[in-house]
């Protein structure tokens, strides 16, 4: 078992949802976004996704899209997102990568997996990549020991949501609106799109895109393994006069999404 599906396990015998955490690597700072994603954990973020800063963010809404542009002005590499993975890993939470394909592709497929294994990553989220095309990825984090997500949304017809579930090792993520990130609240297709998920896998299905609140992560946890939140954080962080105010404003957050998935 992963520390992946080990994190998912935990929760489960629980009787509750994982809570997923996603920030940018490099927002504000690389250290800045240790430190914050470091809060989040401790206030009760169970899995951690480190986002690949990337200029071409197909799937990212305006919140991110304001992150990612700060972090690579910052100077943000893929050096520097394996190096948060490392310093987020040491907190115990599995963490995982959210990457568009490209840079993935230019890093070298096997040895980006390798590298992320070696920082002790758990897996990658990759949302461009089809199953299709995804072979030389397959056999790149087989061999590095990390797992791998696929998404799937509303629009995925039974036979693609198979497709997709085949070639996916962690969880199955599953996009509750056709749009980008942090721009509407949870799609009302997201339990159906849950439920049609669940005969094609084992594993854990947990949904994204726009969760911002305790009571929509409660709603989420009712139906899902996992509540995933992601513009959420980057808009306290956004917000915050200083950065040890959004760090503070970050851990209020986690604490109250925590509550909500427990109380489902």
């Amino acid at each position: 078992m992963s520390r992946l599906h080990e994190a998912f396990a935990s929760a489960r015998a629980e009787d509750r949802a994982a809570l997923i955490g996603y920030l940018p690597a490099g927002f504000p700072t690389v250290d800045g976004a240790v430190d914050a994603i470091r809060v989040m954990v401790e206030n009760g973020v169970d899995i951690v996704e480190v986002g690949l800063p990337y200029s071409d963010p197909l799937m990212d809404g305006p919140t991110i899209q304001e992150a990612v542009e700060i972090a690579l002005s910052g100077g943000t590499t893929t050096r520097d997102v394996l190096a948060t993975v490392e310093a987020v890993a040491a907190t115990g939470a599995p963490t995982l990568v959210m990457s568009y394909w490209n840079p993935i592709e230019r890093y070298g497929v096997d040895a980006f997996a390798a590298d992320l294994a070696a920082a002790g990553g758990a897996g990658v989220i990759t949302p461009d990549l089809t199953p299709e095309e995804s072979g030389p990825w397959v056999a790149a984090t087989d061999g590095a020991g990390i797992d791998r997500v696929f998404l799937v949304a509303p629009s995925s017809t039974e036979e693609r949501i198979g497709v997709v579930a085949s070639v996916t090792t962690g969880f199955v993520y599953a996009a509750s609106l056709m749009g980008v990130t942090g721009v509407q609240s949870v799609s009302a297709a997201a339990p159906a799109l849950v439920a049609r998920t669940r005969p094609h896998t084992p594993l854990p299905v947990a949904v994204g895109l726009g969760v911002s609140t305790a009571e929509q992560a409660a709603d989420v946890a009712a139906y899902a393994d996992g509540v995933i939140v992601g513009s959420a954080f980057v808009r306290r962080l956004l917000d915050a006069p200083t950065p040890q105010e959004g760090v503070a404003a970050v851990g209020r957050l986690a604490a109250e999404l925590s509550a909500g998935v427990r109380r489902r």
